[in-house]
């Protein structure tokens, strides 16, 4: 009866808004390929951010690993910085650098940024491009902008008219369709001291199963997803399940929490907006979970278009680095981090009125060529630079995917605290082809065979 209910209100939706089948015109989407990457990047380079040549889809020559045991190798080991920026040098580069960073390197005086040269190196499989390029025609956001209607499978928005068609572009950045991954999460005091947190996390994402052929199919659940805690022993066998909405003005996201110590499954709403994140110490929002996720109904989002910014890219040396010695007191050790100079899409969003969220303001730097947001910006009800988010990215060659290799949270008015989530440099490599995951795993009653310590 649920699931009548929802294809009703879907078709519903869809009735009400014929103009929303209408994508970009035909002689814009055909430049997808050409002049524009079919991601809807620009091919061409600017200054010291080159030209897109295809991004790294294949493992290199020369290079070897087991796939199953190993990470990737670093695919440019020749590669050295070019320029270390400092609190002393900074107003040299104050044009490339985000208010995060900026306020990072006069904060501590041990916070340095090694800039090498720019590679384009993300990118994703064919079969996703060509549902990207499909979708610049077909895929429309709801009035709202709160759903997505028409494309599947790609990002929906190549070529992007607003701030809400970047965002979602985001949200929808690829992810296996099936896929398994464990990661550690550090909440590093100032002090530099940490106890680790293990995960294993699955998804089920329906948005990318290539057998799906429009948004329609999905009955309104774009990816279902379970984060397992396996240790330390005190936290083990907490699980968490959320069902993660295509169109929130149909149904908002539901998620469920079994605890060992009650041996209950509850319905959990406040997987959501502002409440403090899963295994995070409260040093972020469950909204911020891989930079941004859930429902944008919250504030109003403004593109202010692109910029080129020093990001972190190509962090093949963060991934390699055991723990110990990249969780360092105040900040991770910088000297394994690589920063790029790269094209980003620009994000600024304020609360809307009426509405309640402990960020007031968020500004987002969304790479243009993976829709990953390398850095965002969080604003406290003063307007104070309260927190900054920072994703490390890495090309996994051999899927081809980019993806985060770790998550940090500055907590820049709590005196040197962060945290450091999805690391996964120390843990066995992800699986983009679980095909043992079913659907009935992620389920509210499936999770109770999951929670054992």
């Amino acid at each position: 009866m649920k699931m009548r209910f929802l294809a009703a209100a879907w078709l519903a939706t869809v009735i009400a808004i014929p103009n929303a089948w209408a994508g970009v015109p035909a002689d814009q989407a055909a430049r997808l390929g050409k002049d524009l990457t079919m991601m809807g990047a620009e091919v061409a380079g600017t200054g010291d951010v080159p030209a897109f040549t295809g991004g790294l889809n294949a493992i290199p020559a020369g290079v070897k690993f087991d796939q199953k045991t190993q990470h990737p190798p670093n695919p440019y080991p020749s590669d050295k910085p070019k320029f270390t920026i400092t609190a002393a040098n900074m107003a040299q580069y104050a044009d490339r650098l985000d208010e995060g960073h900026k306020a990072l390197l006069k904060r501590y005086a041990s916070y340095k940024m090694d800039v090498y040269e720019s590679r384009r190196s993300c990118t994703v499989p064919q079969y996703v491009l060509t549902a990207t390029k499909n979708n610049a025609t077909v895929a429309k956001l709801t009035p709202d902008g709160e759903g997505v209607l028409g494309g599947i499978i790609g990002v929906p928005f190549p070529i992007p008219q607003n701030a809400k068609e970047v965002v979602w572009n985001s949200k929808l950045r690829y992810l296996p369709h099936k896929g398994t991954r464990s990661f550690a999460a550090a909440p590093v005091q100032s002090n530099g001291s940490y106890n680790l947190i293990n995960v294993q996390d699955e998804v089920i994402s329906g948005w990318h199963n290539p057998a799906n052929k429009k948004a329609e199919d999905l009955n309104n659940i774009w990816v279902k997803y379970i984060s397992n805690t396996i240790g330390p022993p005190r936290l083990a066998g907490n699980v968490i399940l959320v069902h993660d909405s295509l169109n929130a003005t149909v149904e908002q996201r539901k998620a469920w929490s079994y605890s060992p110590g009650t041996r209950r499954t509850r319905r959990a709403p406040d997987i959501a907006y502002d409440n403090p994140g899963f295994n995070t110490d409260g040093m972020t929002t469950a909204d911020s979970f891989y930079g941004f996720n859930g429902a944008l109904d919250r504030y109003d989002w403004t593109l202010k278009g692109k910029a080129v910014k020093f990001i972190p890219y190509n962090s093949y040396t963060l991934l390699h680095t055991k723990y110990k010695d990249l969780l360092t007191p105040k900040h991770i050790n910088q000297a394994v981090v690589r920063y790029e100079p790269h094209r980003v899409w620009v994000v600024d969003a304020k609360l809307r009125a009426g509405q309640r969220h402990n960020y007031m303001r968020r500004v987002m730097y969304i790479d243009e060529d993976s829709y990953i947001p390398t850095g965002v910006e969080i604003y406290d009800g003063r307007g104070q630079l309260w927190r900054y988010q920072e994703l490390h990215t890495g090309m996994a060659y051999h899927i081809p995917a980019c993806g985060a290799v770790a998550e940090l949270v500055y907590d820049l008015l709590g005196g040197g605290r962060y945290l450091a989530n999805t690391m996964i440099g120390e843990e066995r490599p992800p699986n983009p082809q679980a095909d043992e995951l079913s659907e009935e795993r992620f389920t509210p009653e499936a999770l109770r065979t999951l929670g054992v310590r």
